[in-house]
């Protein structure tokens, strides 16, 4: 948790982002992914000033238990003085002991951001989903809290001016962004309308770009001028008969040369980033075996 500290911008943690997609597809399935087309919204989680401290957080994490569809979880929240914003231990369960950040009990909007964190943990230990290493698996939670329809809350709790910031997760709020614009374009949810603050709405721009960008990149028909021209140059390279595999230098694509079989182009799926292998020869329609996206491609 950034408290009045600086916050980290950009995308520096982009690769594991998106091997934490692949591996939510690749654990959850399709359709389960699928099943989580809609959000936390507002009012589930909405928690003011009047409201019991104790009494309100009970309630926010059952519904953040109902969400992720955790049904014989029970969550025990606390507060207590720490360095992180929240923390949870994961035993065998039914029940999960959550302490959070002192700083929550007059921060009290931001709990349901915490809490998604923390219960999100819960899920993926039941799924045996994990990343090596705390920083990777930090990630691996922000991401999945992201795509399954909570973090919303996560990057709405970003604020920052001349004077204090607050930040919390792992992820910087522009991946917070991409992760989140990378649920919109596969659900149709515009999260943007829940956003109460203006640096989490520009986070969420920034991140829709770049998400957007990974819909253009060669050998997809929606690559610009620039990205065709240079897909069309490391394609000639590739079919010299001496070359080896050919990684294009700024692209994510590889050819894989020909020798009794037609040369192919691999690419990772704009949505769910498996790797996806075709073969060269124009205009080629693939689908995603993994999150069944249908790609034009132009070969």
């Amino acid at each position: 948790m950034a408290n009045g500290g600086p916050v980290e911008h950009g995308f520096p943690h982009l690769e594991t982002v998106r091997a934490a997609v692949t591996a939510l597809y690749r654990r959850l399935s399709y359709d389960t992914v699928r099943s989580f087309s809609a959000s936390v919204v507002p009012a589930d989680v909405a928690f003011c000033d009047a409201d019991d401290l104790y009494l309100g957080a009970q309630r926010v994490a059952r519904e953040l238990v109902r969400h992720y569809r955790l049904p014989d979880a029970r969550m025990i929240v606390s507060f207590r003085e720490m360095t992180h914003a929240a923390s949870v231990e994961l035993a065998a369960g039914p029940e999960y002991f959550i302490e959070l950040n002192d700083r929550f009990r007059t921060h009290r909007r931001d709990i349901g951001a915490a809490l998604a964190h923390e219960v999100m943990h819960v899920y993926l230990h039941r799924l045996d989903l994990s990343f090596a290493g705390t920083r990777d698996n930090e990630i691996l939670t922000d991401t999945a809290t992201a795509y399954l329809g909570a973090g919303w809350l996560l990057l709405d709790a970003y604020r920052e001016d001349a004077a204090s910031s607050q930040k919390l997760g792992y992820l910087t709020p522009e991946e917070f962004g991409y992760v989140l614009a990378k649920r919109a374009l596969v659900f149709g949810e515009d999260p943007s309308v829940w956003f109460t603050s203006p640096q989490a709405y520009t986070a969420y721009v920034k991140g829709m770009d770049r998400a957007r960008r990974d819909e253009r990149q060669p050998p997809l028909t929606a690559a610009g001028w620039a990205g065709r021209r240079r897909y069309a140059r490391d394609r000639r390279h590739a079919q010299d008969p001496h070359a080896a595999v050919v990684l294009a230098v700024d692209g994510p694509y590889s050819f894989t040369p020909g020798g009794r079989e037609s040369l192919r182009v691999s690419f990772p799926c704009p949505t769910c980033h498996q790797r996806i292998r075709v073969p060269v020869r124009g205009r080629v329609r693939a689908r995603c075996g993994l999150c069944r996206t249908v790609l034009e491609c132009d070969t």
